[in-house]
């Protein structure tokens, strides 16, 4: 299988492996599409207490703003990789960007609870074309293992330093602006990578990739929204019928899509990628760890403006080090994992984020800044060396041709388990927090407003006599921080059974290597171009 790149075919039926000139100034373009995903990740949880207080919406519906970008971008990860690696990995990128800062203003601009649901879906269908995209092209600028291993830390270090510039960022718009402004500020972004993009990257597709199966992308789509929201449902409401037919059709959709790719002849993802032990072991290891970590710091934003009443700036500036401790672990994870090993890296890093949770069971009111900002530092060390490293194994065990597919099947499992922790642990807080006690006199109307969230407790306090007003805010208050000290200790046991899984799964597994390395092998910089993604999984004991 031939890789086609920039205006033709390169050599003779395969990639040329040179090092590609300017593919430096192409990496720094790519990573502003990942600072602008970071950065609307983080935007959206400060924006949360201001957008409830305008938009009024239910608890539900609130939890469908937070996870439905992430539902429909899971449901579309794996269909546009593939359909980059058909009609051009920059072609997509450039494309997506454009309608990415479209809908940015749509968001902006939502008027009521389902206008915003409805335009964080489409942002979400957007959003779908940036990720794969940037890997893929990644895996085809840098042919040299290292070089790629430093490239890939740079692409993670730039996704983390979204999360930090976002909640800073965020929280000086908020105190100066309206909520809608967090999602203008994608725009320049947008425009500097379509102008400055078009110049600088090389288009990349597969020469004869096959026509892009419709009936799959909608099989996949079809299938993750129906599993993830009957999850979701079971979670908040307990079992129902319809909830349990959303399950059915999401499994059969999900296993229709596995046979229909099994009999193509040009499957939009080769199923054979998961033979190879390290690239189902990374994948599931990014899944976890994302399941674990992202449910609670959606409500992590919540508590540090409505417990511990921290101005939107304060709340941002207190996420920092969590960013910076990713940064820094991000550009080192390359050099750490080929001193030490890929799986130490990988399972050290996920257990240091368990223990970590662990350590947030104990959040309350009074919590300082100084024992929350090392905490989320030690997790954002663990989370960078986990993340990259892992990014870089799964470009590592497919070929050049289908990086783009494997790319999208390593965001998947990122957005897929961002929607399935905010989705049950979120669960958890919510459940929890709607059991707390209200003051005495208070009307049944007005209970059940305080407790569907507490943006709610807040509204319904201002509308009572102050002693009384303050009691609810108290029970709401201290009810929240119990279902999110319950949520963290849920998070650390996930994090540390991820910790556990990796370690088996990636064991002798190396950078740079398409196979696990066998028993006394010394360390290489081998390249994965040579192996092939669908050999069977090791048998080194």
């Amino acid at each position: 299988m031939s890789e086609t790149i920039a205006s033709g075919p390169v050599g003779s039926g395969h990639v040329d492996d040179q090092p590609r000139p300017g593919r430096w100034l192409a990496l720094a373009v790519l990573v502003l599409a990942v600072l602008l995903v970071g950065v609307d990740v983080t935007v959206l949880g400060l924006a949360t207490p201001f957008l409830s207080e305008d938009l009024q919406p239910s608890g539900a519906q609130l939890l469908w703003i937070g996870d439905i970008y992430s539902f429909v971008i899971a449901g579309l990860l794996v269909s546009m990789g593939g359909l980059g690696d058909r009609i051009g990995r920059k072609k997509l990128l450039l494309v997506g960007s454009t309608a990415f800062g479209a809908v940015s203003v749509l968001c902006a601009y939502a008027t009521s609870p389902e206008m915003m649901i409805a335009a964080r879906a489409l942002l979400g269908v957007a959003g779908a074309t940036l990720m794969p995209s940037t890997l893929a092209l990644i895996r085809n600028l840098f042919h040299d293992p290292k070089e790629r291993s430093l490239a890939v830390g740079i692409w993670g270090a730039m996704a983390s330093a979204g999360t930090a510039v976002g909640p800073v960022l965020g929280g000086f718009l908020l105190g100066h602006f309206w909520w809608g402004s967090v999602f203008l500020i994608n725009l320049p972004v947008m425009a500097l990578l379509v102008v400055v993009g078009a110049k600088v990257i090389p288009e990349s597709r597969r020469s004869d990739p096959g026509p892009w199966d419709l009936p799959s992308v909608l099989l996949s789509l079809v299938g993750i929204i129906a599993v993830v929201y009957a999850i979701k449902e079971v979670a908040v409401h307990g079992y129902r019928w319809d909830i349990a037919l959303s399950a059915v059709v999401g499994v059969a959709a999900l296993v229709w899509f596995v046979r229909r790719q099994l009999t193509l002849s040009s499957p939009l993802l080769n199923m054979k990628l998961f033979h190879h032990r390290g690239f189902s072991g990374a994948v599931l290891a990014d899944l976890l760890t994302i399941l674990g970590l992202s449910g609670l710091v959606f409500f992590l934003s919540q508590f540090l403006q409505m417990v511990q009443l921290r101005s939107p700036l304060d709340a941002g500036l207190t996420e920092l080090p969590a960013a910076v401790g990713a940064v820094g672990a991000g550009l080192a994870a390359g050099y750490v994992a080929r001193r030490l090993s890929v799986r130490i890296v990988v399972s050290g890093g996920l257990a240091v984020v368990g223990l970590s949770l662990a350590g947030c069971m104990t959040l309350h009111a009074d919590t300082g800044t100084f024992a929350l900002g090392t905490i989320l530092f030690v997790v954002g060390i663990g989370a960078g060396f986990s993340f990259t490293v892992t990014a870089d194994v799964i470009l590592s065990s497919v070929p050049k041709e289908e990086a783009g597919a494997a790319s999208g099947v390593s965001e998947t499992a990122y957005e897929l388990g961002a929607a399935l922790g905010i989705a049950l642990l979120g669960s958890i807080v919510t459940g929890i927090y709607r059991g707390f006690t209200v003051p005495p006199g208070l009307s049944p109307e007005a209970t059940e407003a305080a407790r569907e969230s507490l943006g709610g407790a807040f509204e319904q306090a201002e509308e009572l006599p102050g002693a009384q007003g303050q009691m609810l805010i108290k029970a709401a208050q201290d009810s929240f921080v119990d279902g999110l000290d319950i949520a963290a200790g849920v998070a650390a046991v996930i994090l540390l059974s991820a910790a556990v899984a990796a370690w088996f799964l990636l064991r002798g597994q190396e950078l740079g290597t398409s196979r696990p390395k066998p028993a006394g092998e010394p360390e290489s910089g081998a390249s994965a171009e040579s192996g092939s993604a669908a050999g069977g999984p090791s048998t080194r004991p």
